[in-house]
């Protein structure tokens, strides 16, 4: 019998400390079980036990009685804490010397546990046939295998353990091209080189998404990873993928080293593995390089245009790319002090290389995502012209990159209200790159602002089957089937994603909305209010809760939060969509209009919902809101009833 940790060679390259307490809870652990089932320890080899037993039987009982004593153990820990085994089993004739074993049959054994699922136990043709009638649980034929350095394929069979009869789907039916690259451990001498780690990761997944045959998971699914040893069977489980790359990224000075490996989600055995020792310059050619080897071990056809993409160094100079890593790292903050130091570490890359597109395309995103309706940190007028000359400038550069005209598509949509204008270029990034979950979820807003909810809801899918864990996208169709009146299926959406993460700020916030217009306002004010604590009162939250005291004719306290927001508009801005929005719910249809009039002055992206939104219905029978509409761009046959 073998026995190793799931993950342990990686571990120890991300949390070494951490990898030698799970090695002595395994040790421990095995050990107890040993001797209650006449098995002898060979040896161990790193974190691999080699027990001999003097029948199939013992070692079959002993390995369940392993694993049902390592689940008892990891219950109550973390998951970073929890050991996860996998046990494999072999039955042959040994050679025995000065107390350690050798041979073919120890070799078999050796690759048998890889085909074993986190915390279960995979056995040989020879095994089953000796245990098969004397062993109570259901032994499962996992087929003929191929294992390394075995020249006869062998027959093996699992163990269906009782805690794991019910996990579905199997392993064996995730589709090897559906592929996740795992957050790439940071193995530099400084802490601080994370942001590399990071950005190789991101790098990989852009890289990757460029080859048309192969769905990759995009970054906010796979951020939830960082720092766990989850096994990458669950991995797999979660978010439907067949393979899974991971790898370390460390860097000293100049110097670059990679490790890379894929990996099969079904049997856990390495398809792919590499170390690459290169110069900082050449980070480019080594993420080309892991996507080339990638599609080969997968068997995928890579076009000759996308090898041209892949091929393609953004950036010769060393200085910039990490500059513009640092920019991406701050990039993902979200936070006003993160998007602003972004901007100066693209303007900083760009300095070093003015023909970087990519830094380009960070610049447009930050200042797109400054100004947008989402946070609105700087007025519209502010933010949006900036992020669309960096996108063209990007365009100019290099006009197949997708992001880029995603980035310009935002602003022509939320900014410039060029349907037309905004519509293609979403069209042309999704053309150039399928894979790009965000880019979907862009036309997804685009398209619901016009009442095509069933081609948001198609589109949303598509955005979820290649980011399935992010929160922004789930409640993204949250706020489809709102907009389509559909508030029973909208709250048990939002009811999702909250029972996910209660801190999400953004579903707790439009949660609430649906509850407001079926008049549930006990329920919609408590989601509110928590937005608002969770938020530390944003102009959004506040706003939202205004409405909703006003709707439940709590009107006092509607007033209340008005003045608040009125108070804080003479000090920074505040979008006066959200005041117009207050008025509307409180019947006062004048100073609603009068302030509907000044967010079109502003230019407010928000505007780009008015036309479906729930909460402006008790304007559309008047004539200015019609004139508002008709400025936007709105036709009246688009209007929602």
């Amino acid at each position: 019998m073998f026995t190793d940790i799931v993950g342990y060679t990686l571990l120890g390259q991300k949390n070494e400390s951490l990898s030698l307490s799970l090695l002595e809870d395994q040790r421990r652990l095995v050990r107890e079980i040993l001797n209650r089932h006449n098995g002898r320890e060979v040896k161990t080899i790193g974190d691999a036990f080699l027990i001999e037993f003097p029948s199939a039987l013992d070692a079959v009982r002993c390995a369940y009685d392993i694993q049902g004593k390592t689940r008892e153990h990891n219950v109550s820990l973390p998951e970073e804490k929890r050991v996860h085994l996998r046990i494999g089993i072999h039955l042959g004739d040994v050679v025995e010397s000065e107390g350690d074993i050798s041979g073919d049959a120890v070799n078999v054994a050796s690759r048998i546990g890889p085909f074993a699922e986190n915390g279960g136990i995979s056995l040989s043709r020879q095994v089953y046939d000796q245990v098969q009638n004397k062993f109570d649980l259901p032994l499962v034929t996992l087929g003929a295998k191929t294992l390394k350095n075995v020249a006869t394929p062998v027959e093996l069979y699992k163990v269906t353990l009782p805690w794991q009869q019910e996990r579905i789907p199997s392993p064996t039916q995730l589709d090897k091209k559906r592929i996740a690259v795992l957050p790439f451990a940071n193995i530099s001498p400084n802490p601080s080189d994370e942001y590399f780690s990071d950005g190789m990761t991101e790098e990989l997944i852009a890289t990757l998404s460029r080859i048309k045959s192969l769905g990759v998971i995009a970054r906010t699914s796979i951020i939830r990873y960082k720092g766990l040893t989850k096994p990458v069977v669950e991995i797999g489980r979660e978010l439907n993928v067949g393979t899974v790359l991971e790898g370390s990224v460390r860097v000293a000075g100049k110097k670059l080293r990679i490790t890379a490996q894929l990996i099969d989600v079904g049997t856990e055995e390495h398809l792919w593995s590499e170390t690459y020792d290169r110069n900082l310059e050449d980070a480019f050619s080594i993420q080309s390089e892991i996507a080339k080897r990638i599609a080969r071990a997968l068997r995928v056809r890579v076009l000759q245009s996308e090898t041209l993409r892949l091929e393609k160094k953004a950036t010769g100079i060393p200085e910039a790319y990490s500059l513009y890593l640092k920019g991406r790292h701050s990039l993902n903050t979200r936070t006003e002090k993160g998007l602003k130091d972004a901007i100066q570490k693209f303007e900083s890359s760009i300095k070093r290389d003015p023909k970087f597109a990519l830094a380009y395309t960070g610049l447009a995103d930050a200042y797109s995502i400054l100004a947008s309706y989402s946070l609105e940190y700087v007025p519209p007028k502010e933010g949006f012209p900036k992020a669309k000359t960096a996108a063209e400038k990007a365009l100019s550069l290099d006009d197949h990159l997708a992001e880029a005209h995603a980035s310009l598509g935002l602003v022509k949509f939320f900014y410039e209200w060029d349907w037309n204008g905004a519509e293609a270029e979403f069209k042309k990034a999704l053309e150039l790159n399928p894979g790009y979950a965000q880019a979907h979820q862009y036309y997804a807003d685009f398209v619901k602002s016009f009442g095509r909810f069933d081609e948001a809801l198609e589109e949303m899918k598509k955005a979820l089957t290649l980011d399935p864990l992010s929160y922004s996208i789930n409640t993204g169709i949250g706020h489809v089937l709102y907009l389509a009146r559909q508030y029973d299926l909208a709250i048990d959406q939002y009811r999702k994603v909250v029972e996910s993460d209660p801190s999400f700020v953004p579903a707790r916030l439009w949660f609430g909305r649906p509850y407001l217009q079926k008049g549930m306002f006990k329920e919609a004010i408590e989601q509110v209010e928590e937005a608002v604590k969770l938020s530390h009162e944003t102009t959004v939250s506040l706003a939202t809760l205004a409405q909703a005291f006003a709707a439940a004719g709590r009107i006092a306290d509607a007033k209340k939060l008005l003045d608040k927001l009125l108070t804080r508009g003479t000090e920074q801005y505040v979008p006066s969509y959200w005041i117009a929005l207050v008025y509307a719910s409180m019947g006062n249809k004048d100073e609603a209009m009068k302030y509907l009039e000044r967010a079109f002055l502003e230019r407010s992206s928000w505007l780009v919902w008015a036309n479906v939104e729930p909460r402006f219905d008790s304007l559309r029978s008047d004539a200015r809101f019609a004139s508002l509409l008709a400025r936007i761009g709105f036709k009246p046959a688009e209007s929602a009833s």
